[in-house]
């Protein structure tokens, strides 16, 4: 943990840059630059009357730009103003500070801003401190204001004023963002109709106590890529380990929480996509990837086999095709699974390719990026089983703890109506009457109707190829809605199909947690499992390893292999396992639109940020302002 070196910095610094030599000319006590903390407090005096800006040395990630703070005041206080002086006192001011001490340097008066001189001599470092602030922004902000504001003899600059306003702007306002509460923006309809895709939420972090950053060194008020030229945002040159704050409660069954992507260790980065993230699912990509390079490699033979099959007649001999030849894809997924990772590595991903990449089945990209646990992407979902808990789904009804999950108001779940079942009124009678609100799209032909905020409603062929069916998304409430008007209508859940097969490949196992070709989990059907916890011990002879491979390695540090002979962690060989985080399982209201835990698995405890609170505004992409949601409390 690199903490510990930057706040030995810090203790070490006033003797490093030998303030006692320097204190006496500034009217103190040699003895007062002796004394850890309290010779922070002085020089914070001494220089800006601000002592209790030492106590912001304290804080994560505003600790060293406060050393570099005091360093510079320290310079100025001396009579060092230039540009050179200002880097020395960011990046290594001990030499200045020794030649400070050494020379008997007096104490200068505060500067005159009436006196042209002055006001020359720091020119060039107060454009330094503005640029360093909000780079080029802020001088256009300045000279802006310039054009209706005359600066006045003795008023200070304004670029003093816009650079020391800025910088103590982003302290303030970093220190709130990482500790209070955070703005977030809805960006997929994952949480319909809960919440809508253009809400704009505050994030409390007090509520179950704010995480002390594990990569401090961060550009103010941003994630992990600063806007618009898509560079990383931050450094890990200082990081920590996980540390959270005392909060107001712990996760609570049913809230809706704000949680770091579990899946987002590692990104497949492309600055032309949105986040610069070519969908956040590494891992999921990595698969998909896999057998790409598979299919490729095997095209010739599965073309001749399916001619011999006719797969477009006989689906059994397609199955039994399937079951049998795509063994070698399991035998050999670690291979495949080797040259996906490579290529991805070096900047090149098929299975996201297409026409729109000027015609290319594949996609040039800028390779793998990792992020710590604070800089992967900000997720929302609905906390549905927290430690211990025991979770289910059968038929797409969650159980937890053997009994059907709560249903939130908004939740929704996809039901398929026979055409013939019920007379539904067209499109725009349905708009009528239900009050639907219509937001994407043109208006086309009843049967491709989409109402979005209130209800899916659209006309699906997949079910069976001799039949026609109404495809329902919506809550509870609504299909009582709509079964009050319409008591014939026969709503059956949408129902994910297993694989199937004697020697299955099983590829479909894959799409889903625990991610392993024999476990096979679907989004609506899912193996009975405990939400692991701290102090739970696993045993492997017991329980299957998959549901715990991520939680040994990524989440919590070990290196895992799995031998003929048995288990090996961290070199030893084992047959269980002590967890050391608690773990959550979050799942969206929109259950059929919603990658969450039944696709990445269990969130850990340090990729909680906190609860989702207040809807304090809200845009629709195609009506504009919704009302209506604006300060609106989350359930």
């Amino acid at each position: 943990m690199s903490f510990i070196y930057f706040y030995l910095l810090i203790l070490i610094h006033p003797y490093l840059a030998c303030w006692w030599m320097s204190f006496p000319a500034a009217g103190r006590q040699k003895w007062e630059a002796l004394i850890p903390g309290y010779n922070y407090f002085i020089a914070f005096k001494v220089t800006c009357n601000k002592p209790f800006w030492s106590l912001l040395l304290l804080v994560p990630g505003v600790h060293l730009i406060m050393l570099a703070v005091v360093n510079i005041s320290y310079f100025r206080k001396f009579g060092y103003h230039s540009i050179t002086d200002t880097l020395q006192g960011i990046l290594f001011p001990y030499y200045l500070t020794y030649k400070i001490g050494s020379n008997g340097d007096p104490c200068m008066p505060e500067t005159n801003w009436a006196l042209e001189k002055d006001r020359a001599a720091r020119a060039w470092s107060d454009h330094l401190i503005l640029f360093l602030s909000l780079p080029v922004i802020s001088h256009i902000l300045v000279l802006i204001q310039g054009l209706f504001k005359k600066e006045k003899s003795g008023d200070k600059t304004l670029f003093k004023e816009w650079g020391d306003s800025i910088w103590f702007a982003l302290i303030a306002a970093g220190i709130i963002r990482t500790y209070v509460f955070e703005p977030f923006q809805i960006p997929t309809g994952s949480m319909e109709k809960t919440l809508l895709v253009g809400d704009f939420l505050f994030v409390n972090k007090l509520a179950y106590g704010s995480k002390v950053p594990v990569t401090p060194l961060s550009y103010p008020l941003v994630h992990n890529t600063v806007p618009l030229i898509n560079i990383q945002s931050y450094t890990t040159l200082e990081k920590g380990s996980y540390f959270r704050l005392p909060g107001l409660g712990q996760v609570k069954r049913n809230d809706v929480v704000v949680f770091n992507y579990p899946s987002g260790d590692t990104a497949v980065y492309d600055p032309r996509m949105p986040d610069g993230l070519m969908g956040h699912d590494y891992h999921g990509i990595l698969n998909d990837e896999a057998k790409y390079y598979w299919t490729q490699e095997s095209a010739t033979k599965i073309g001749e086999i399916a001619q011999k099959f006719k797969f477009q007649y006989d689906f059994q001999a397609k199955d039994k095709f399937i079951d049998s030849f795509g063994q070698d894809f399991r035998n050999n997924y670690s291979n495949w699974k080797a040259i996906a990772r490579k290529n991805m590595a070096e900047g090149v991903t098929y299975c996201r390719g297409g026409a729109s990449e000027t015609e290319l089945n594949y996609i040039e990209h800028f390779g793998l990026i990792e992020r710590p646990v604070d800089k992967r992407e900000n997720y929302i979902k609905r906390c549905v089983a927290i430690p211990k808990d025991y979770i289910e789904i059968k038929n797409s009804i969650l159980y937890i703890n053997n009994k059907p999950a709560f249903i939130a108001e908004n939740q929704c779940l996809m039901y398929f109506v026979d055409k013939a079942s019920a007379s539904f009124p067209s499109a725009e009678e349905m708009f009528e009457k239900y009050g639907l609100e219509y937001e994407r799209g043109d208006f086309k032909a009843p049967e491709t109707m989409d109402f979005s905020d209130k209800m899916g409603f659209s006309l699906q062929y997949n079910v069976d190829p001799n039949k026609e069916f109404y495809a329902f998304n919506i809550s509870l409430a609504e299909k009582n809605r709509i079964l009050k008007d319409f008591p014939k209508a026969k709503f059956n859940l949408a129902i994910a199909k297993k694989a199937t097969g004697k020697n299955s490949l099983q590829l479909d196992n894959l799409r889903t947690f625990p991610n392993d070709f024999d476990i096979d989990n679907t989004v609506t059907d899912f193996h009975r499992i405990q939400i692991p916890y701290r102090g739970k011990i696993v045993d492997f002879r017991k329980e299957n390893i998959a549901w715990y491979r991520r939680i040994i390695t990524a989440y919590e540090g070990h290196k895992l292999e799995e031998k003929k002979d048995g288990i090996y962690i961290d070199g030893k060989k084992t047959n269980t396992y002590t967890i050391e985080m608690n773990y959550y399982w979050l799942m969206g209201d929109n259950r059929y639109n919603s990658a969450d835990s039944r696709i990445w698995g269990f969130v850990p405890e340090d990729h909680v940020v906190g609860r989702a609170s207040l809807v304090w505004f809200s845009k629709s992409p195609y009506l504009g302002i919704r009302w209506e949601r604006i300060f609106k409390f989350i359930k």
